[in-house]
């Protein structure tokens, strides 16, 4: 009996169960109205000159660094005060000092040589003339007279005896004025390898400095950064020095300080691991020593970032770089404020703007902050962020 039921019972638990869930669903989703307004960000653009930034960055390194070196063996006597790593020194400074006594003894030496070659000299130059006065006294002409007869050779030989105390004496004094070693520039000492009382041999190392009157930085640039700065392949290369300004840019002590820098060469090869060549900048007075005011030393080894100014671009739009959808095109607004997409192209690009030469007339308002789904013809309710639009 209960098995003929079933079939009935399954029925009625089913159309329950469908009941409850109509009850118990949702509410249906309204779609939007097309003409409901969309808040968004925009800015407005227009055609203008532009100069392009190349960005870079590299580390500050000395123009001129040399490794001092004796020419001399002895004793260290002194060093200066300011031979010690960060020590400063004008040109021509005395940085350290040898022991001088058995150079001042060559020198006496060489000083007594040459005083006996000049006398050696003289007495041959006496004899000379003897000798072709007593010649003359025969009567016949000096041309025929023998040149020992004339003492000739002895002479020469005197003379060249002189020439060579001379030179004992130039080299002597040579060697004395080395056991002072003097600053060959204006610079800063970066190591030292030396104390007094040590005993240096010739061509052992005292020390490092390096001059403080230029820094350079190196900086990597590749092909589309180069072309910015107005460089082709035809044009010639040195036409970009010292035209392209450069500002540094650096956190010390917390602070950011900035620099100003001025390209100055290429180095002219291309590394094979980057593909990318290297332009060199350069900063005058990097320890600022002529003490200009608020202006901040720029230190050796400092890694800082470089914005280089590079040519000039005629009209094009100054477009932020999250502003460009996808498939290049722009979101703008019409003067229904209802959404327009454009195809547009641009000629260069950097970290903050692309520059659009291409599918933009005019002034125009460009949606600047993101969409979800965009339909042409959509309403907008835009707020306009001149602010917006960044430089380079």
């Amino acid at each position: 009996m209960k098995i003929k039921f079933l079939p009935l019972i399954v029925i009625i638990v089913a159309f329950v169960i469908a009941g409850l869930m109509s009850l118990t669903k949702p509410d249906s989703l309204e779609l939007e109205s097309p003409n409901r307004e969309v808040a968004v960000k925009t800015a407005v653009i227009q055609k203008s000159q532009v100069q392009l930034k190349v960005k870079s960055q590299g580390t500050v390194q000395p123009l001129t660094k040399t490794m001092l070196v004796s020419e001399v063996s002895g004793i260290v006597m002194a060093l200066a005060p300011q031979f010690e790593v960060g020590g400063t020194f004008a040109k021509g400074d005395v940085l350290i000092k040898l022991d001088p006594a058995d150079y001042q003894v060559a020198k006496q030496r060489a000083d007594a040589q040459l005083q006996s070659a000049k006398a050696q000299l003289l007495s041959e130059q006496a004899r000379s003339t003897q000798a072709k006065k007593e010649w003359e006294m025969t009567g016949r002409p000096l041309s025929e007279a023998p040149v020992l007869a004339l003492r000739s050779p002895f002479l020469a030989e005197a003379q060249s005896r002189l020439l060579q105390a001379q030179a004992e004496v130039k080299q002597a004094e040579l060697k004395l004025q080395r056991t002072v070693i003097r600053a060959p520039y204006a610079g800063m000492i970066s190591a030292t390898m030396v104390d007094v009382g040590q005993y240096v041999t010739i061509g052992a190392r005292l020390g490092e400095t390096f001059a403080i009157d230029f820094a350079e930085i190196r900086l990597p640039m590749t092909d589309k950064d180069l072309s910015k700065l107005g460089w082709s392949a035809t044009s010639a290369d040195q036409s970009i020095f010292n035209k392209n300004m450069v500002q540094l840019k650096s956190t010390v002590n917390g602070e950011i300080v900035t620099w100003q820098a001025v390209l100055v060469r290429s180095e002219g090869t291309i590394e094979q691991s980057s593909r990318v060549q290297y332009l060199v900048a350069q900063v005058a007075d990097p320890y600022n020593i002529k003490g200009v005011v608020d202006r901040p030393r720029l230190l050796i080894g400092s890694f800082v970032e470089a914005m280089v100014s590079g040519k000039m671009i005629d009209d094009v739009y100054t477009l932020p770089r999250h502003a460009l959808r996808s498939n290049n095109r722009v979101a703008t607004v019409d003067s229904d404020q209802r959404l327009k997409l454009l195809a547009v192209d641009y000629t260069y690009e950097d970290h903050a703007n692309y520059y659009v030469n291409a599918g933009l007339e005019g002034q125009v308002e460009v949606v600047t902050s993101g969409m979800g789904i965009m339909v042409d013809g959509m309403k907008l309710k835009p707020f306009k962020f001149e602010d917006k639009v960044q430089s380079p």
